[in-house]
């Protein structure tokens, strides 16, 4: 049995930064990090647009208190505001702190870090590495656990979280190289999994976005909070939906339909196309429903509609956003100088996850704590974004909670001893559940089932719901968790034996599908990006409240927990 005093499953920022924050405090501890993909290779390098924080480089006016007004706004009211005000209080602080550790930041003139207007700030307080933010702050983040000696197991797949009375006390995981399975226990396991956009067909997520920490946590019998958030971001490039910035928009880009109109002036008058995701999104599903979307020869009733550079000029394309008319032109063969890029919503972000208090400890209940478990990151739902999340602030997040949770992990686990277990029955488990998917004679390929199960998600709980779509969603996705159990897998060896990962990968998927489609069905209102056309108003009476899904392969059970109002009021939430 391998044994570390903090093991982290996830190699993006938010597990990263809180390694970091662990072997800064306490240089002592052995810290492991375990990723299915290497470390820069986790979708955070993805990340594109940029991280909010009231440096106050470029706007003297902005302060804390407005970056926190507006993300409860944003959020539609239902973000935790004691964690919103954690959040950007200290987002100066963590944002100096990674120009320190040497991130790259683009600059001011006069050698000032620079920052962009987003969609739903009041203020321009994004920082920005061109259009590659993520990517730099990763790859220093990475250096740096070199630098500490933390231990990665990088291309080892966590398959289960072990949960004892109560207790986080390991993990069960697989060497995908060549099918090795060990048992790793600790006296903290800290949860940074990232997002599950592959439930959906049309997704900006990488393929390893597959919900698998949140899964394992259903699985162990811990709740999953505000699950039917999903955000869908407005520019998806059509039709691969790979993600266009948001950083294009806050450079200067217009959205425009068939006509030519820059429709959002009909939609959010006061913000155009720097409105918050959700209403900008529904906005492009409204006028592609109208008949004003784009076919690829111009006309109108298509299933896009334009994103227009073309007035901001080549130079300022190619020193702002080049990552942006890069895939374009790699992509669709478009030079985005000469013609419009087309685009319609993708599945983006999931504001919901394991629940977490603020110092990243992993509630089993409304009141009540997990001992040893934390988590931290797009996995996590401390719910700084509530309802809807304002770009930029999910970089921010994992930051700020990645070093909170590290900080966190490092007083816990002081004076504490690796917990008793008993490693044989879990790994007696986990061989058997590999050899049965060996030898299951079925007669159902895994990607035809994921891509029927991902077109459900999309059909029946995408950006616009009803209650009678939702409830044929969840009946179609319980007759695809019956085809499961018929699905065959063509490789039998454990060399690189990718299939076995995506047979498991499709376990999770379905049980965060189900999670989606129950908590949205529940929620009798229209509040940030859950929109429902069957109740279109927001219900503070009945539904200004968390959910909380409990799962179980008998159904889904929902509870609820009240949402923390320590500054703002909710109010009607206008652009």
């Amino acid at each position: 049995m391998l044994e570390h005093d903090v093991i982290i499953i996830g190699g993006g920022l938010a597990g990263c930064r809180a390694a970091v924050e662990i072997a800064r405090t306490d240089p002592k501890l052995n810290v492991a990090v375990i990723a299915k993909t290497h470390p820069i290779r986790s979708h955070s390098v993805a990340a594109q647009g940029g991280i909010a924080a009231t440096l106050n480089n470029v706007d003297l006016e902005d302060t804390w208190k407005a970056h926190a007004f507006d993300t409860v706004k944003g959020s539609d009211y239902l973000a935790d505001q004691d964690a919103v005000e954690l959040l950007t209080r200290e987002a100066p602080d963590v944002l100096i702190d990674l120009e320190h550790m040497g991130v790259l930041f683009s600059r001011l003139p006069d050698g000032r870090i620079a920052q962009r207007a987003f969609g739903g700030h009041s203020h321009r307080r994004t920082c920005y590495a061109a259009d590659k933010t993520g990517h730099a702050i990763l790859h220093e983040l990475v250096n740096n656990l070199r630098r500490y000696g933390v231990h990665i197991y990088d291309e080892w797949y966590v398959m289960r979280l072990i949960l004892e009375e109560g207790q986080a006390k390991g993990v069960v995981m697989y060497r995908i190289r060549d099918g090795e399975m060990q048992v790793a226990r600790a006296k903290a396991i800290m949860f940074a999994t990232g997002g599950y956009g592959r439930a959906f067909n049309t997704t900006s997520n990488d393929y390893a976005s597959t919900g698998d920490g949140l899964a394992m946590s259903a699985l162990a019998g811990v709740p999953l909070e505000d699950m039917e958030f999903v955000q869908f971001h407005p520019t998806g490039l059509y039709p691969v939906g790979v993600l266009i910035s948001e950083a294009v928009r806050g450079e200067g880009a217009y959205l425009i339909n068939c006509n030519g109109d820059r429709f959002m002036a009909t939609y959010a008058p006061s913000r155009m196309e720097l409105a918050p995701r959700d209403i900008t999104s529904r906005a492009i599903g409204l006028e592609i429903r109208a008949l004003r979307g784009i076919h690829p020869d111009g006309s109108c009733g298509g299933p896009f509609v334009f994103l227009d550079l073309r007035h901001m000029g080549r130079e300022k394309i190619m020193s702002r956003i080049p990552f942006a008319w890069e895939e374009a032109h790699r992509l669709l063969g478009i030079d985005a100088v000469e013609k419009p890029m087309p685009v319609r919503p993708t599945a983006h972000y999931s504001m919901g996850g394991i629940p977490v208090n603020t110092d990243g400890q992993v509630r089993s209940s409304a009141d009540s704590l997990v001992e040893g478990f934390f988590a931290a990151g797009e996995a996590a739902c401390v719910s700084v974004h509530g309802a809807n999340r304002l770009g930029s602030n999910s970089l921010l997040e994992c930051v700020v909670y990645g070093r909170r949770t590290g900080a966190a992990i490092a007083q816990y686990v002081q004076n504490r001893k690796l917990p008793e277990l008993d490693e044989r029955p879990y790994l007696a488990q986990a061989k058997q559940q590999i050899q049965s998917l060996f030898e299951q004679k079925g007669e159902i390929r895994i990607g035809k089932l994921r891509q029927t199960f991902q077109d459900c998600m999309t059909q029946y709980c995408g950006v616009f719901r009803t209650s009678e779509l939702m409830q044929e969603g969840l009946n179609q996705l319980q007759q695809l968790k019956a085809q499961y159990d018929n699905i065959y897998l063509d490789d039998k060896g454990t060399v690189w034996n990718t299939e076995i990962m995506e047979a498991i990968e499709l376990r999770s998927l379905m049980i965060v599908g189900e999670l989606i489609l129950s908590s949205a069905l529940n929620r009798q209102e229209s509040r940030g990006a859950h929109y429902r056309e069957d109740f279109p108003e927001r219900d503070d009476s009945n539904f200004l409240k968390h959910t909380l899904a409990y799962y179980s392969p008998a159904g889904v059970d929902i509870q609820y927990k009240p949402v923390s109002i320590t500054m703002f009021e909710p109010q009607e939430r206008k652009y």
